[in-house]
């Protein structure tokens, strides 16, 4: 049971709504040079 408090006391202490802006950041942050990587592939046609 010690192995199981220590587990919930780990993620007790993580920030996940920190996380989680982290993550919608770097998805947006990914999507721009993505949207110019199709459009040269496709030849400036979306």
């Amino acid at each position: 049971m010690d192995f199981l408090s220590g587990l919930s006391g780990l993620f007790s202490g993580i920030n996940f709504e920190t996380i989680a802006q982290l993550m919608m950041l770097a998805l947006i942050v990914i999507a721009g040079p993505a949207v110019i990587f199709v459009l040269a592939f496709r030849g400036g046609d979306l």
